[in-house]
């Protein structure tokens, strides 16, 4: 998978490149809108752009609306900017849009989530399960499985990072996030627990003292 990142500061270089790399993601940087263009004549093979609205030589919506947008390549905006305009402005004419500070983590989930989107991989199937990750149902042989909305949310935490090992400490860092409630490891074994029952197959796989995985089949 080839992303390119067009920014500027180098410690987002550095720290996205180590990242990628280590989820089998190939990063090329480019710093400026001037080399970003001349790249781009040349190599259109992309399966995404990361692109920083604040560049040296210019405007990084301007970039996208006159030269990216003709590629169709999927791009996800990086800006300091949070004021609301801007960043409808972004949602409106791209994939997604974050601000700075930034996880890196958020990121690379919603660089996996649009990759398998734009592969028309919206509906996952492994093996007798599938996954809607648009309408959030699961269902096994077609028939819808019944899961809390935490539950729920923890599948598709998986199925986002599909072949991929989400870790003990990302889940509970969410689980934090999405309810405000401090949760140990012992009850994340007990929602797994429950999830495996209710689906009632081995899809996820559990990596001793690290975390879970789906493995796409």
């Amino acid at each position: 998978m080839n992303i390119l990142l067009i920014e500027d500061n180098e410690g987002i270089i550095k720290g996205l490149t180590y990242s990628l790399l280590k989820n089998n993601y190939n990063l090329i940087s480019k710093t400026n809108i001037k080399d970003t263009k001349t790249y781009l004549k040349e190599n259109k093979n992309l399966d995404l752009i990361i692109l920083d609205i604040t560049l040296p030589d210019g405007d990084g919506l301007k970039l996208y609306k006159e030269v990216i947008k003709d590629l169709q390549i999927p791009t996800i905006f990086l800006s300091a900017n949070d004021e609301e305009e801007t960043i409808v402005e972004g949602l409106n004419i791209a994939e997604d849009y974050l601000t700075k500070p930034f996880s890196t983590k958020e990121l690379l989930a919603r660089i996996n989530k649009i990759i398998m989107r734009n592969k028309k991989q919206s509906i996952i199937k492994c093996q007798d399960i599938t996954f809607d990750m648009d309408k959030l149902i699961l269902t096994k042989e077609n028939i819808p499985i019944e899961l809390t909305a935490l539950e729920l949310k923890l599948v598709n935490l998986l199925f986002i990072n599909i072949n991929k090992v989400v870790t003990r400490n990302t889940i509970l860092d969410k689980i934090w996030e999405w309810t405000g409630n401090y949760v140990d490891d012992h009850t994340v074994t007990v929602y797994f627990k429950r999830i495996r029952e209710k689906i009632g197959n081995d899809i996820i796989i559990t990596i001793k003292g690290i975390g879970y995985r789906i493995d796409e089949k």
